[in-house]
C-alpha cells in the first residue's frame, strides 16, 4: 500500500536529518515533510472521509426531523384555531386538534426512530469497516494510527449511545 511507503519515506527523512547535539532535536525541510503528508492524505481510504460526512448527515437529518415536527405542530394549531367558531365546533375542534397533535407526535416519533435506525446502521457499518481497516493495515506497525482508529470508534460508539439514548427517550415519550 502506498501509505506504508510514504510513512517509510517520512521515517527516512527523520533518520537522515541533521541533529542538534545534546537536544534530541533535528532539522528537517518542512516542504519535504508537508509533501509526504499531502501524499498520505491523498492515499487514505475513502472511509476516513465518510466519517465526517456521516456526522454532518446525522445533524442534517436531526435538524430536518425537528423542523418537520415543528411544522406539523404549527399546522395542527392553525387548524384547531380556525375551527373555533361556536361551542359545538369548539368541542369538535379541540378533539380534532388533540388527534392531530397525537398524529403529529406519532409521525415525528416515527421519523425520529427511522432516522436513529438509519444513523445507527451507517455508524455500525462504518465502525465495522474501520475495524477491518485497522486489522488489515495498521494493527502491528503503527501504534499512532491505531490510536486514531480507536478514537474514531470511540466517537462512533458515543454517537450510537446518544442515538440509543434518544431512542429510549422517544419511546418514553409514548408512555
Amino acid at each position: 500500500m502506498k501509505v506504508l511507503e510514504l510513512l517509510d519515506e517520512l521515517e527516512e527523512i527523520v533518520d537522515t536529518s541533521s541533529s542538534f547535539p545534546l537536544t534530541g532535536k533535528i532539522l528537517v525541510d518542512a516542504e519535504d515533510i508537508l509533501e509526504v503528508v499531502r501524499d498520505i492524505r491523498r492515499e487514505l481510504p475513502d472511509e476516513m472521509q465518510q466519517a465526517q460526512w456521516i456526522t454532518n448527515e446525522r445533524q442534517r437529518i436531526m435538524d430536518k426531523a425537528k423542523q418537520e415536527y415543528e411544522e406539523i405542530l404549527r399546522d395542527a394549531k392553525k387548524q384547531a384555531e380556525s375551527l373555533i367558531e361556536s361551542d359545538d365546533i369548539t368541542v369538535k375542534a379541540k378533539k380534532r386538534a388533540e388527534e392531530i397533535m397525537q398524529m403529529a407526535a406519532a409521525n415525528a416519533r416515527n421519523l425520529k426512530m427511522n432516522t436513529f435506525d438509519y444513523i445507527d446502521s451507517l455508524l455500525y457499518n462504518f465502525q465495522d469497516k474501520m475495524d477491518q481497516l485497522n486489522a488489515t493495515y495498521f494493527n502491528d506497525m503503527f501504534n499512532n494510527l491505531q490510536k486514531t482508529f480507536e478514537q474514531v470508534n470511540g466517537t462512533l460508539a458515543e454517537n450510537r449511545e446518544e442515538i440509543k439514548e434518544l431512542i429510549y427517550k422517544t419511546q418514553e415519550e409514548e408512555l
